[in-house]
């Protein structure tokens, strides 16, 4: 990296991270630090919503995943403004008028303390656990970039965040994530109009979205009833819109950003401010890194983008990678003259071949992909981890972006997890202090020492999410790894929720033992069973709702 790019990048960095604590530096109370004082505006409720779910996460794995897999994502987020709708209506409303903390005090108003702690207790283990992917995401790949040691990155970010969300609490991080998403989304739409730019001159926009089709990446809507098809119209449109509705509806690191609004109409403004931008902006996401998919056609790429696994392979001179990379470079070569005469030509019987004879090409590249990951695999050192789909868009920001641009998308990497694992802190401590700590206590104390508990847990909560990412490892796909975790246990949280709200005449005792029962039935479908992992949020909601009713009656 150049010194432009160190300046740029350390200096988004700090400006960020001071700001969000001198303008929180007054607030010293427990309703300050947990619900931000309840005076953010529609806005800053909205971008704080959107900043919490865009993580480094995002930012890495979602280019990565349109290279390989296409626009077909996009799909996840079909049921997300039904979703919202509903929230806006039914659970927005209900809290801020019991003006709870979190969303379990309510099921303790509507149940009983048990299932009021189970739900919170499911919570705290799926963002936990997630909190520790959102640090892992940058610290490896930061670590490859600039060569630093993994578990000090894991290190740096994580006390990073937490020196802010400890200072500030709800309010600082709803503050700097205004900033936070003005620098991330201004990243990405430098980047995206760069590759464009880049591409030859004789590329038109509409040629590379036709290049993209060629390569199966402008799949975006499957009306397949596939049940094994993680990404569906259907898996959208039922397990997106029930994860959606968990997530915005259920899970604090949500609930916190939007009862920090001043008033009802506020929160739900805010909420439909993300509902109407949360699709396109996925959608450019995943554009951009289709683009990037395009780009490459035209220029080099390893066999695999992890550049630890291309110097370890590389070192050991091992006999069937060079082979594999020399069919690699012959396929390569083969293609982009293939491309060239693609856009060039105009006469529709040979464009059809072409396009015959590039998609083979395709497909014979990405099984020499999968064979030098299985070579990384049998001979490489157990730290270097073969999977590199979230390496892809890091890579042409490292290669092919200018200096200056590079500093900035590594600011939008390193901002994108600030914000989000800052939210995830906040929500875990404010969980663990108020549905745990405080209601368990015999003996009341004062609001003074709930404030110094809920700083405590915030950093209890980041240790234990530094020391899981310092043990992590590279799932295919980060965010496929992220949003599984979240379906395994969304459903049944949200059941509980429903119930609630809608079967009145269902008690503590029903729903408490019929959620263990659901939550247990998840765990062994996910383990026997190809099922897409969206079908698990409805799957697991239904249950829920399905055995309360069972037990009731029995």
């Amino acid at each position: 990296m150049s010194t432009i790019d160190w300046f740029i990048l350390i200096a988004t960095i700090s400006f960020i991270v001071i700001y969000g604590i001198y303008k929180t530096r007054k607030f010293n109370t427990i309703k300050d630090h947990l619900k931000g004082g309840q005076s953010a505006n529609w806005l800053t409720v909205g971008l704080s919503v959107m900043a919490t779910q865009a993580s480094a996460i995002t930012f890495l794995s979602t280019p990565g995943q349109a290279y390989d897999e296409g626009m077909g994502f996009v799909q996840f987020y079909f049921g997300l403004p039904l979703a919202i709708i509903v929230i806006c209506m039914v659970f927005i409303p209900i809290y801020h008028k019991l003006k709870v903390y979190t969303a379990y005090e309510y099921l303790e108003q509507r149940f009983d303390r048990k299932t009021r702690t189970l739900a919170a207790v499911l919570f705290l283990v799926q963002r936990g656990l997630a909190a520790g992917i959102t640090i892992f995401a940058p610290a490896i790949i930061l670590s490859t970039i600039l060569g630093w040691d993994l578990k000090l990155l894991n290190l740096s970010i994580g006390f990073l965040v937490i020196i802010y969300t400890v200072s500030g609490g709800t309010k600082a991080v709803s503050i700097t994530q205004k900033q936070q998403m003005f620098v991330i989304m201004s990243g990405m739409i430098i980047a995206f109009f760069i590759i464009i730019n880049s591409l030859p001159s004789n590329i038109t926009f509409s040629n590379a979205l036709s290049m993209a089709g060629i390569g199966g990446k402008m799949e975006i809507i499957d009306f397949s009833f596939d049940i094994e098809k993680k990404y569906t119209f259907w898996s959208g449109i039922t397990g997106g819109f029930f994860l959606a509705l968990s997530y915005f509806g259920t899970d604090q690191s949500q609930v916190q950003r939007y009862l920090s609004g001043k008033s009802i109409r506020e929160s739900q403004l805010g909420l439909m401010f993300n509902a109407i931008l949360k699709i396109p902006m996925q959608f450019f996401i995943l554009l951009t890194g289709v683009m990037v998919f395009v780009f490459f056609e035209f220029n080099d790429t390893p066999a695999n983008f992890n550049p630890q696994v291309t110097s370890y392979l590389e070192e050991v001179k091992n006999q069937d990678y060079l082979i594999e990379k020399e069919k690699f470079i012959s396929i390569r070569n083969e293609k982009r003259d293939l491309q060239k005469k693609y856009v060039e030509n105009i006469i529709i019987e040979d464009s059809k071949n072409l396009e015959k004879k590039i998609l083979q090409l395709h497909k014979k590249e990405k099984q020499i992909r999968q064979n030098v990951k299985d070579i990384s695999n049998k001979i490489a050192p157990s730290s270097i981890e073969s999977n590199d789909l979230d390496y892809i868009f890091i890579f042409f920001i490292l290669n092919y972006l200018p200096k200056g641009i590079i500093g900035l998308l590594l600011a939008v990497i390193l901002s994108a997890a600030m914000s989000s694992t800052a939210s995830e802190l906040n929500a875990l401590s404010t969980t663990t202090v108020i549905d745990l700590y405080k209601r368990n206590h015999i003996i009341k104390k004062s609001e003074n020492h709930y404030l110094k508990a809920s700083k405590w847990f915030t950093i209890m909560w980041g240790l234990i999410a530094i020391a899981f990412a310092s043990f992590g490892s590279l799932f295919e796909n980060l965010i496929e790894l992220v949003n599984l975790i979240g379906s395994i246990f969304y459903g049944t949280i949200l059941g509980i929720f429903l119930v609630a709200f809608f079967f009145k005449n269902v008690r503590g005792n029903q729903v408490f033992y019929a959620a263990c029962i659901s939550q247990t039935l998840i765990f062994i479908i996910y383990g026997f069973s190809e099922i897409g992992y969206l079908w698990l949020n409805f799957i697991g909601a239904t249950l829920t709702i399905f055995m309360s009713n069972v037990i009731k009656k029995s």
